[in-house]
């Protein structure tokens, strides 16, 4: 632990008394037995904060309730999906909460607490990751505070800190970017970022590198594809199970698609008439979007598969969709009848996938990180055979930064065929570094250091870079692929996942 990590820790114990705890724990003397927990403050004080909202993030609610996220991840705390048009929990619904929320206290140790480490900032003594993002940024946070109460029983809200809290936010700037177009006339080229964890979307000026705008509204948002047009973009949406349709003149959700089930990425038809929405619960497949009535008019069963990545390849001809289930399969489906055809069977879990076309622009290799994989697979499109199995380089010595505990079983969630379609860039979550190979001969051409777990990736069309998501730090690295530096770090919304670069007004 650093010193600095060390020294928030002891602030936040200290505001609420902890220093005094860790000094008895010292003595020889038996601690205290703790307090129990309060199901009347919990109902009252605590449940709460699950279905508050914050701007720049996705409710609690919308990951351990609606499954939203990593919320389906087998350890995670579940809460109950409330009744229809009621916005609190009954009773007995809270009852069933207090159970789930309780299995993640230490009565007595917030900071021994998931519920407390998990959601909190790992430069404030937080977990290095959590699926929902840094849903809190300090200890001093009036929510954290109020959760850390209940667990010590206290049961105390300490009203004076919520109000000194809330008159210094009302003081911050407004973010010039929320709300506002950057249209000064014609198409611009944009770097599109959805942010997971959080109910917003940046939108990067890839010159600048900076946010020029911002899409607020949309929870736990996952893929994202644009219109060709560049007049609208399509969203998927999480927490409401939902295609969001953007208008982007106004930068409003004008329209919301129903989804057949929960939805995972999303892409676009090359005329821009369809949409095709991977479907990562039951029952599962993939749904089709008419993009001209801007209905859900199709569902392809693809045999029950979870699908977690749609894509369509660069010369339009074929929707590919990735499963993340023990089966490995990945369903090659043509995009003119709508109608699955083979299948390509991988080794374990497909990750993201990219595309090496042959010189006629047609598709000649997949490009796949696997779970458990710390390198990438290519299989030959026409045979759906595995022709190379690369792993990345030992870098030596320890890992260059911190690495994120879901890293081990997915070593790579991020992977990039240069537009010029002379490299493929592979994403590292145990180094924290992009990794650049050459095409066709795979030849290792480097690596660029980022910030902590690289994920997604998306380049300029001119090929002179590439933007890499950067899941656990709320960021997005701009790395020149020449020099095969970071260039720029920008600062966006929480648990950046998906990105895509596309022309926009």
């Amino acid at each position: 632990m650093t010193p600095m990590r060390t020294l928030l820790l002891f602030i936040g114990l200290g505001l609420l008394g902890f220093v005094s705890a860790t000094h008895a724990q010292q003595s020889p003397q038996p601690p205290a037995p703790p307090a129990a927990l309060s199901f009347e403050f919990y109902r009252a004080h605590v449940e709460p904060i699950f279905l508050a909202r914050r701007a720049g993030h996705a409710r609690c609610y919308a990951c351990h309730a609606l499954g939203a996220g990593e919320g389906n991840a087998p350890a995670a705390m579940r809460l109950e999906i409330l009744s229809p048009g009621s916005t609190t929990w009954t009773e007995e619904q809270s009852r069933k909460n207090f159970e789930a929320v309780r299995k993640k206290v230490f009565t007595g140790n917030p900071f021994s607490s998931p519920l407390l480490i998990h959601p909190l900032r790992y430069e404030a003594g937080g977990d290095q990751w959590h699926g929902g993002g840094a849903q809190f940024t300090s200890p001093n946070d009036p929510e954290w505070q109020t959760i850390a109460a209940w667990v010590q029983g206290k049961n105390v809200v300490n009203e004076d800190l919520r109000a000194s809290v809330a008159a210094a936010a009302a003081q911050l700037p407004a973010n010039p970017a929320r709300g506002a177009s950057s249209n000064n006339g014609g198409l611009k080229l944009r770097i599109i970022q959805t942010n997971m964890a959080g109910d917003n979307i940046h939108i990067i000026d890839p010159v600048t590198n900076r946010v020029v705008a911002e899409i607020t509204g949309i929870e736990a948002n996952h893929g994202v594809a644009a219109a060709p047009d560049g007049s609208r973009l399509y969203v998927s949406n999480e927490a409401d199970r939902t295609v969001d349709v953007v208008d982007m003149k106004t930068l409003k959700v004008f329209k919301q698609i129903p989804l057949s089930g929960p939805p995972n990425n999303i892409s676009i038809s090359k005329d821009g008439r369809r949409v095709y929405q991977a479907i990562h619960g039951s029952p599962f497949g993939v749904d089709v979007i008419d993009t001209t009535t801007l209905a859900n008019v199709k569902r392809l069963p693809l045999d029950g598969l979870q699908i977690h990545n749609t894509y369509v390849t660069p010369d339009g001809k074929y929707v590919i969709a990735a499963s993340d289930d023990q089966s490995y399969k990945v369903a090659i489906i043509d995009q003119k009848t709508e109608e699955p055809g083979r299948v390509i069977q991988f080794t374990n879990r497909p990750r993201p996938l990219a595309f090496y076309t042959n010189p006629d622009g047609s598709t000649k290799w997949i490009l796949a990180g696997l779970t458990e994989l710390h390198g990438f697979v290519v299989a030959d499109f026409a045979t759906g055979q595995e022709i190379h199995r690369i792993r990345f380089p030992d870098l030596g010595g320890p890992v260059k930064m911190k690495t994120v505990r879901a890293s081990v079983s997915n070593p790579n969630h991020g992977i990039g065929v240069q537009p010029d379609n002379k490299a493929v860039w592979v994403s590292d979550r145990l180094y924290n570094v992009v990794h650049a190979y050459s095409l066709p001969d795979l030849k290792y051409l480097g690596a660029a250091t980022v910030a902590v777990d690289p994920f997604w990736m998306t380049f300029t069309p001119d090929s002179k870079f590439v933007y890499v998501a950067n899941d656990s730090s709320a960021s997005v690295s701009a790395v020149d692929t020449q020099s095969m530096k970071e260039v720029a770090r920008i600062p966006v919304g929480q648990v950046p996942k998906r990105n895509i670069t596309a022309m926009l007004p």
